[in-house]
């Protein structure tokens, strides 16, 4: 039987400052188009269907064939188009999740209370739990059977306090990503701004930033594989 995955996407339209936000086109369609050879693929979002896609990502990428590809692929469309929302979701079903980024999950996913279980409901049942660029800050209400963070003593990456400041949107979000998750006891390491890294440790797995998309599908498939 081919393994399972739930992509959880973003319901956020605005940043704080005001500006169209959602997830991040390619963020979703590089690790997609990895792992839907190999696996089954259902979508969810804190309020269902039809998520929404930062627009901007749409014009940087409109030469990137797997993000073009996505946007047109009417398998895609009917999964976007019958998201769960997260309490319809049943971690049982699957073998790993994976958070798409975007700005919007530092501000919805990261607060949500439902998301908060669904993510300690992936980690304490041993499944794989992924995330890349601004998809970790969905992460960082997940705790263990004790009630620590999944970060706590753990490798991860995500976008850097560089990247944000370079983007000017600092003042978009409600916390830094690295620095937030450094507080919660991860060890936090990086590549250059814009240069793929991917960390694996254990069954968490994060990237940091759009070029660590391709990447984390591969490393996601390579722990499903083991």
């Amino acid at each position: 039987m081919a393994p399972r995955i739930l992509f959880v996407f973003t319901s956020a339209t605005t940043t704080l400052s005001g500006h169209p936000t959602g997830w991040f086109l390619p963020e979703a369609a590089h690790p997609y188009y990895v792992l839907a050879p190999h696996a089954e693929i259902d979508f969810a979002a804190p309020k269902g269907p039809n998520p929404p896609l930062d627009p901007g990502s749409i014009e940087s990428y409109k030469s990137d064939t797997d993000s073009v590809k996505f946007l047109e692929d009417s398998v895609v469309k009917q999964k976007l188009a019958s998201a769960k929302t997260l309490t319809e979701v049943n971690v049982d079903d699957y073998d790993a999740v994976f958070y798409v980024g975007g700005h919007g999950p530092v501000i919805d996913l990261a607060s949500d209370p439902e998301n908060a279980k669904l993510v300690s409901a992936f980690w304490q049942k041993g499944k794989i739990t992924s995330a890349v660029c601004h998809g970790p800050a969905a992460l960082v209400g997940g705790v263990d059977a004790d009630g620590k963070s999944i970060f706590s003593g753990r490798e991860f990456t995500g976008f850097s306090n560089e990247e944000e400041i370079a983007v000017d949107e600092v003042k978009a979000v409600p916390f830094l990503l690295e620095d937030k998750i450094k507080g919660l006891g991860g060890q936090y390491s990086k590549a250059g701004a814009w240069q793929a890294k991917v960390v694996v440790d254990g069954k968490l797995i994060t990237g940091q930033n759009p070029a660590s998309a391709e990447p984390i599908g591969k490393a996601i498939l390579e722990a499903l594989q083991k």
